[in-house]
């Protein structure tokens, strides 16, 4: 099966190179893609948060993992499965992240928080509703609470 997407926006934003800390302020311009009506938007600003689903597009096949690893190379941290972390090197180079929608003005959208640097293609925009969020409590391993302890850093 072949799978083929097309970007729906493009990211603006200050950040141009691959950092994996210090998210938090980040404030991004999502502009639509030309072939967009602006009406895909319409009412998203009544939403408090969006899905933002994009593409880890300066990753090259080469960095691809598909096995084990330890996250950021920490040998500090067990080996674990590529999908069970969230680093960019995925096989199929996704990225999604949870952010606050600052505002929309036409075809853009201004959100805080979205850990993708400029220029990088959004593939999806959804919003965040409550039905969809966990309805239990979140568990995850120390290893990772350890890992994210700078990634919203303001």
């Amino acid at each position: 099966m072949n799978i083929q997407l097309t970007p729906i926006a493009i990211v603006h934003n200050l950040r141009i190179d691959v950092e994996d800390d210090n998210w938090g302020e980040v404030v991004s311009i999502l502009e639509l893609d030309p072939s967009m009506p602006e009406d895909a938007l319409a009412g998203i600003d009544d939403f408090s948060h969006a899905e933002i689903i994009y593409y880890f597009h300066l990753v090259s096949d080469a960095k691809i993992e598909t096995g084990a690893r330890h996250p950021r190379n920490n040998t500090d941290w067990p080996k674990v499965g590529i999908l069970s972390q969230r680093g960019k090197n995925r096989p199929n180079r996704l990225g999604a992240t949870l952010v606050k929608i600052l505002r929309r003005a036409g075809r853009q959208l201004e959100v805080q928080g979205l850990d993708a640097i400029d220029g990088t293609p959004i593939l999806d925009i959804k919003p965040v509703m409550r039905e969809f969020l966990p309805r239990e409590e979140v568990h995850q391993p120390e290893w990772a609470t350890e890992l994210m302890k700078q990634y919203w850093k303001k």
